[in-house]
């Protein structure tokens, strides 16, 4: 939990927009705070690396001259902590309009002969319940506003069962899934669900990707993607904007042919 100074309220000539991170202490997520607080949000952090993550506030807060970044340390397999973390969050930051969920492991099977389910039951409460975990009570809380934007960061991975991880695959298409069924009953509210899914960044994760690493993107520019596509309030993007139509054609292939590839 955070102890950090109190942020300046917002007032009707000094309006403020207020997001929230899980997963914010590197890659993606780190970049992407740097992007929104550049911007004029103030920012719940959420990561279980404590150090990283109170080292990124500093560093926003300091080129702001003002607190702009609160650090919280969470470890999002921890469920039972979201109701009233979340509480908090949104006394701390004076309300919440913007949520994004990025948290995420990759734990790689080491060959396509391999399997390990303590690795595939772990990518699955970490990428997708955890997840869902905070999902449902943000979706609710803003249904009941009739406000705000969620991104969930997905990832090309979700889109077809490939042999080379398939732990990784489910617990991104399963997120998918639940980003759509939450947008389909959210639009109608006046509430934006944006689903992200990135190919190749150049994150630590992606060190454990198996094969090649074509069309590698730097973080920052999956980070502008991202907060351009919120500001346009799209719905579903993919970063870099190519692999849209890398999956279209993967997505078509018969599964006859499909099932002998090597990726």
């Amino acid at each position: 939990m955070s102890d950090s100074p109190k942020i300046a309220p917002a007032t009707p000539l000094n309006p403020r927009r207020c997001g929230m991170i899980v997963g914010a202490s590197e890659g993606i997520g780190a970049a992407l705070a740097r992007k929104m607080a550049k911007e004029g949000y103030t920012l719940a952090l959420l990561s279980r690396q404590k150090d990283k993550l109170n080292a990124l506030c500093a560093e926003i807060n300091s080129a702001a001259n003002e607190t702009r970044a609160l650090p919280y340390e969470h470890d999002v397999s921890n469920y039972d902590e979201v109701p009233d973390l979340l509480r908090k969050i949104v006394a701390d930051l004076g309300g919440l309009d913007t949520f994004v969920f990025m948290a995420g492991v990759n734990y790689p099977p080491g060959g396509v002969d391999k399997y390990n389910f303590e690795n595939d039951r772990k990518m699955v409460e970490i990428n997708l319940i955890g997840g869902m975990a905070w999902l449902t009570p943000v979706a609710e809380m803003f249904q009941n506003a009739k406000a705000g934007q969620i991104v969930g960061i997905g990832s090309v991975a979700g889109d077809r069962g490939r042999i080379g991880n398939p732990g990784y695959n489910t617990s991104k298409a399963g997120l998918a899934t639940y980003l759509e069924a939450l947008r389909n009953r959210l639009t109608r509210r006046g509430v934006n669900v944006l689903t992200v899914k990135p190919g190749f960044v150049k994150t630590e994760m992606l060190k454990a990707a198996q094969g090649g690493t074509p069309f590698a993107i730097e973080p920052e520019k999956a980070a502008d993607d991202i907060y351009n596509a919120m500001r346009k309030r799209r719905q579903l993007i993919y970063t870099a904007s190519l692999w849209r139509w890398i999956m279209l054609i993967i997505q078509h292939i018969p599964s006859v042919v499909f099932r002998r590839m090597s990726f």
